[in-house]
C-alpha cells in the first residue's frame, strides 16, 4: 500500500503519469461496479470514465489520512451512478457493440452465461440495499473487507455480518429457484 500512497502523493502534487498509473491500476474495479449497476457497457464506459475526471479534477484536495484512494474512487462512482441512474429512465438501449456481441460466438454457450448473469443480478436486486451494496462491491469489484467498510462508512464487522447474510441470501433465492 505504501506504493499506492506514494503515487497518489505524486498525483497530488500535479505528476500526470502519477494519475495514469492510478488510473490504470483502479479502473477495470471501477468499471466493474459502474457496469453491474447500468448494466449497459457503452454507460459504463462513459461513467468510468467520467469518474476519473472528476477524480483528476479533484486530486490536489484529495487527503490520504481521511479515506483511502480506492474508497474515494468507489465514493465518486457511487454518486456518479445515482446521477445517471435519476437521470435516465428505466428503458435499457442496447449499442450497437452490445448488439454485435450478443450475435457473435456460440449461441448456447451466450445464452446459458446470459441467464446465469440474469439470474445472479435479479437474486441481488432482491438484496436489501446495505447487503447488495457489499456484495457488489465485495464481489464485482473484488474489494478487500476494510476497503468496504471504509467506502460505506461502516465497521468491518458490519461488513463481514452484511456479506454473510448477502450469501445466506443469494444462496436461497438462486438454490430456490432451481430446486423449486
Amino acid at each position: 500500500m505504501l506504493v499506492e500512497e506514494q503515487i497518489v502523493q505524486r498525483a497530488v502534487n500535479g505528476d500526470r503519469e502519477a494519475f495514469t498509473a492510478l488510473y490504470d491500476m483502479h479502473f477495470d474495479k471501477i468499471y466493474r461496479y459502474i457496469y453491474f449497476k447500468v448494466r449497459s457497457q457503452a454507460e459504463a464506459e462513459d461513467l468510468t470514465q467520467d469518474v476519473f475526471i472528476k477524480a483528476y479534477a479533484a486530486i490536489k484536495s484529495y487527503k490520504w489520512r481521511d479515506l483511502p484512494f480506492t474508497a474515494w474512487l468507489f465514493k465518486i462512482a457511487h454518486n456518479r451512478v445515482i446521477d445517471h441512474v435519476r437521470k435516465t429512465s428505466k428503458e435499457k438501449k442496447t449499442s450497437l457493440d452490445e448488439a454485435g456481441a450478443i450475435t457473435s460466438g456460440d449461441p448456447v454457450y451466450m445464452t446459458e452465461q446470459n441467464f446465469e448473469v440474469y439470474q445472479l443480478k435479479d437474486a441481488l436486486e432482491k438484496l436489501p440495499d446495505a447487503q447488495r451494496e457489499v456484495a457488489t462491491l465485495r464481489f464485482i469489484s473484488e474489494l478487500s473487507i476494510a476497503k468496504v467498510a471504509v467506502t460505506l462508512g461502516k465497521s468491518e464487522g458490519t461488513v463481514k455480518a452484511l456479506q454473510f447474510n448477502a450469501i445466506a441470501s443469494l444462496r436461497k433465492l438462486l438454490y430456490g429457484r432451481i430446486d423449486g
